[in-house]
């Protein structure tokens, strides 16, 4: 696992605890902040199995 499958699982994590307490609390800006955490989380996991694979992503 590299740094940034590591990164990317606690983003995914830190998400779902965000999403938890804005459903919790009914505070709908913590849940979309926690489904954004949860996204950039799996970017991050995506990113690095396409580094781990050899190849590099597209500079755009």
């Amino acid at each position: 696992m590299t740094d940034l499958h590591a990164k990317g699982a606690v983003n995914k994590a830190k998400g779902q605890v965000y999403e938890g307490y804005g459903k919790l609390t009914g505070d709908r800006r913590e849940q979309a902040k926690g489904k954004v955490k949860q996204a950039q989380g799996s970017l991050q996991e995506g990113l690095a199995d396409l580094q781990d694979s050899g190849k590099q992503p597209a500079k755009s």
